[in-house]
């Protein structure tokens, strides 16, 4: 419902960061039908799309639509947009190549605890988790905060302001249980993807209201 939220919007008023939300919002969506998959037993394929959206692209994604939402220089926006689907490119390549330790699956374990058994300790797409996480979380976090931070000096608008603080409270929820994850306690990482979906959810559906602004809803307050 999200993700088709956004790109309807894209489709009836275009905009890249939103076309770029929404391809990171399906992407999201791929994770959450990965995981149901491999409770019915182990699929390499499966397992391989399960961490290169989850673990890498989601995050990222999602933060690069901010990037063109907020930047005020195309480059920046173009470039940064052209190293992350080179860097995507790359890490897709080394995911299906990698091998993986298919004895250590478990269907009854959640992925997030027993990925670090099935992907080797070294891999170097384990390295490149980091690095994807960080980008995406800190340009959809830190967006969502200076755009709410933006409206709030303002007095724009209050809703967007609570909109965007719960877009950032879904980014930040779902970035730490993905860190407690990449440690082995990942139990939880279900759950907090389905909290920072609805967080999300709920900022993009107050941040996209019709907007009415603080000194308007002050005269018409009984």
């Amino acid at each position: 419902m999200f993700a088709v939220s956004v790109v309807r919007r894209y489709l009836q008023r275009g905009g890249t960061h939103l076309l770029l939300w929404g391809t990171g919002l399906v992407m999201f969506g791929i994770v959450g039908v990965t995981e149901l998959i491999s409770t019915f037993g182990w699929y390499p394929t499966v397992f391989r799309l399960w961490y290169l959206f989850g673990a890498l692209y989601t995050a990222a994604w999602l933060g690069q639509g901010t990037v063109y939402l907020l930047s005020r220089r195309r480059r920046l926006a173009v470039g940064t947009m052209l190293v992350l689907l080179g860097a995507s490119l790359g890490a897709a390549y080394l995911v299906f190549a990698e091998p993986l330790n298919a004895s250590a699956f478990d269907p009854r374990t959640p992925l997030g605890v027993q990925f670090r058994a099935v992907l080797p300790e070294g891999s170097t797409v384990r390295k490149l988790t980091p690095v994807f996480n960080i980008y995406g979380t800190v340009t959809l976090v830190g967006g969502a905060l200076y755009s709410a931070w933006l409206l709030w000096r303002k007095e724009i608008a209050p809703g967007r302001v609570v909109g965007n603080l719960l877009i950032a409270a879904g980014g930040l929820s779902l970035a730490l249980v993905s860190t407690l994850a990449r440690f082995g306690a990942g139990a939880l990482l279900s759950l907090a993807e389905l909290i920072a979906a609805a967080l999300m959810f709920a900022g993009f559906l107050l941040a996209t209201a019709r907007p009415v602004s603080a000194a308007l809803a002050r005269r018409v307050a009984p």
